[in-house]
């Protein structure tokens, strides 16, 4: 068992805790790119790890009351069969270079996606701020479908767990408040990756020294990034999770390394820029008055 690799999954597991998403989207690709793991062999991995962190975040949005179970419940009919057979279908294309080099591209292209579901999670999260629970209709076929897609995604690549299936969900019920949007899209998340974790162990492709050492260190990450998560400024942590997640996605399209450095500096650059903004902005807001107490108006009018 490798004690840097373990290091790696402490650190993915910290971040997960303190935003709830970015497991498979980083655990992957650090595997990959950094240990050198054969694609198919670090998706199962990571798959196995993400089924043991899940349960972690989704017991705590179940007690919260954040959870629609019946969302939960149509997404699981589509997406824990469909996750059984993305890992069948992934053994089925083989293991020659040809193949990796084609999971490589398809990770890398969820990678993009799961950048673009951590924006429109940041947005809702900005655009939902003080409202009030708004009850929604919940949509079985489309619902059904979206699980679907999303655990064909998870088992061929273990990235959409979280990030993918929130932007699906976002397009069919935009009243959804984002901790109710994030509570379910968690829980959904747990007999998800485990159904994908089940179909790589069961076809071959899991190899329990690298899943080892990702769980070992992710679980007690998890629980540090849980406990430090309300003290953690949110916004700096989501915009370097996803610039790290951008340049993967560059690295696994084979870019240069001078160009994604250059990306990810420019994308640094944008995140302080708007940060900046964001504090200039609050700090010259005009305050705004109070409006007079009625019992004041009476002693001036007297």
């Amino acid at each position: 068992m490798d004690p840097i690799m373990a290091l790696a999954g402490l650190g993915v597991g910290i971040i997960v805790g303190l935003t709830g998403m970015g497991g498979g989207a980083l655990m992957t690709p650090v595997l990959v790119l950094l240990f050198g793991v054969h694609p198919v062999a670090a998706i199962s991995s990571d798959l196995a790890a993400s089924a043991i962190m899940k349960p972690f975040g989704g017991w705590v949005h179940a007690r919260r009351g954040t959870v629609n179970w019946r969302l939960v419940g149509w997404l699981c009919a589509g997406s824990v069969p469909s996750a059984f057979a993305g890992a069948l279908l992934l053994k089925q294309f083989g293991t020659d270079e040809s193949v990796q080099h084609g999971v490589k591209i398809a990770l890398g292209v969820a990678l993009l996606l799961a950048v673009a579901g951590m924006l429109l999670k940041a947005w809702t999260g900005r655009r939902d701020a003080g409202r009030p629970p708004a009850p929604i209709t919940v949509r079985p076929l489309p619902t059904l479908l979206v699980g679907v897609m999303g655990g064909l995604v998870v088992g061929l690549t273990s990235v959409g767990s979280g990030s993918l299936i929130i932007v699906a969900l976002l397009a069919l019920y935009p009243k959804l408040r984002a901790n109710d949007l994030v509570g379910t899209d968690l829980v959904q998340a747990v007999p998800l990756v485990t159904a994908a974790a089940l179909g790589h162990a069961i076809f071959g492709d899991l190899q329990l020294d690298i899943a080892g050492a990702v769980i070992l260190g992710s679980i007690p990450g998890v629980l540090i990034g849980s406990r430090i998560s309300s003290r953690a400024p949110g916004g700096l942590v989501r915009s370097a999770l996803i610039i790290v997640l951008l340049a993967s996605a560059l690295k696994l399209f084979d870019v240069p390394t001078a160009v994604v450095g250059g990306v990810a500096a420019a994308a640094v650059l944008v995140a302080v820029g708007i940060g900046a903004g964001g504090r200039i902005a609050g700090r010259i807001r005009p305050k705004r008055t109070p409006a007079p107490d009625d019992s004041i108006l009476e002693d001036a009018r007297r």
